[in-house]
């Protein structure tokens, strides 16, 4: 009996998977340990260097927490489900009227269809990776190969999608690395402070102390960076939209195309409840459960596809038997052509040679004949 596998070890994505499944990463793993060390490193530095000198004014462990904070967030962003569709075996069943459609595009699946949301249509198109039609606001990341439930966008940072089910924790994991380093920014400037007043000069209190200017300017530079992001998607999240819509819908804009209301916008209130208070919903994948072997139907395909490949066929030997043919009469045209120049060859010699002996006898007077010259039988 061979032996049963699970679903992480056949899984078709990119992903890497820990610990037999239970734990999910996306392909650029790595970039997370590079990550970790970007919040713990400076961490470090600003407990060695910066809070044990302030500890008789603020509690020195407070940097500490507020670190294991950021990398809690950080590990549940980037080693949960971030809502991955599972995929078809078989491609789904087409209704006789999506069956038109598709006929007269030449292609047995129409490319996308209409649904109903919220009493608004919605377009759904079509993966031909999954073998299904995506939920709305579904994108297929070509980084993780996955299809992902309300696609935001996918994380080099982290190394993983951002979607449904792990876009809360995203938005925490940035919103609280940029609290971090505006709390470590002010202390790091507050001990300087605190030494010009001992020093009397801000120079000789940077010699001092050159780690907090250090912090300050790493600091100052990654506030930049995650706070931008936490205020972008602050809007985002008032507006119900992914980081994926509203690019797409910036395009429309520049392209001149219709703009539609945005059908999934329940305010700004309801938006920011359903991010934060609702429940996230259980991952539709089980990947520790086993496989269940299942013979593969064949392949679909549409009668104008199956004529078009008929005609290939049947063009392809006709042009092979095309080809034997002119090679054929090629080569006997060149075989004929040989034996009529050495026929001609022959035939010359012959009557050089009964020129030449006409010639003798008129001179000698003799009564010989000339030579009979027997055509040669050409096979």
């Amino acid at each position: 009996m061979a032996d049963r596998r699970c679903v992480y070890e056949v899984w078709k994505g990119n992903n890497i998977f820990l610990f037999n499944g239970r734990v999910i990463l996306g392909p650029d793993a790595k970039i997370l340990i590079v990550a970790i060390l970007m919040f713990t490193v400076p961490a470090v530095f600003f407990c060695i260097f910066v809070a044990r000198h302030l500890v008789h004014r603020f509690p020195a462990y407070n940097a500490g927490y507020a670190t294991l904070v950021v990398l809690a967030l950080l590990l549940f962003t980037a080693t949960r489900d971030p809502g991955i569709v599972p995929r078809n075996l078989h491609p789904p069943e087409v209704s006789e009227s999506d069956r038109s459609v598709a006929a007269n595009t030449g292609m047995h699946f129409p490319r996308a269809k209409e649904i109903m949301v919220n009493g608004m249509p919605v377009w759904v198109k079509y993966c031909d990776t999954c073998m299904l039609y995506r939920p709305p606001r579904c994108s297929h990341c070509s980084r993780c190969n996955n299809c992902v439930e309300k696609f935001d966008h996918h994380c080099p940072w982290v190394g993983q999608c951002i979607g449904k089910r792990n876009y809360r924790y995203f938005f925490m994991f940035i919103s609280s690395a940029a609290l971090l380093s505006i709390f470590v920014f002010a202390m790091s400037a507050l001990y300087i402070k605190f030494l010009t007043d001992d020093y009397g000069t801000v120079w000789k209190a940077m010699k001092h102390s050159p780690a907090s200017v250090i912090l300050m300017a790493y600091c100052f530079f990654c506030l930049w960076f995650v706070g931008g992001l936490s205020s972008f998607h602050l809007y985002l999240i008032s507006t119900n939209q992914t980081t994926s819509e509203n690019f797409r819908r910036r395009r429309n804009a520049l392209d001149g195309a219709d703009r539609r209301p945005n059908v999934f916008d329940k305010g700004c209130f309801g938006n920011f409840f359903e991010v934060f208070c609702t429940k996230i919903t259980p991952s539709r994948n089980d990947f520790r459960a086993f496989v269940h072997e299942e013979a593969p139907e064949p392949a679909i395909q549409s009668p104008i596809l199956e004529e078009s490949v008929d005609e290939y066929v049947q063009g392809r030997r006709a042009k092979v038997e095309d080809d034997l043919e002119i090679g054929n009469h090629i080569f006997t045209l060149s075989r004929r052509r040989d034996l009529d120049e050495a026929g001609d060859i022959k035939t010359r010699s012959s009557n050089r040679s009964s020129r030449e002996s006409s010639g003798d006898e008129v001179d000698l007077g003799s009564d010989l004949q000339p030579p009979t010259l027997h055509p040669e039988t050409r096979p």
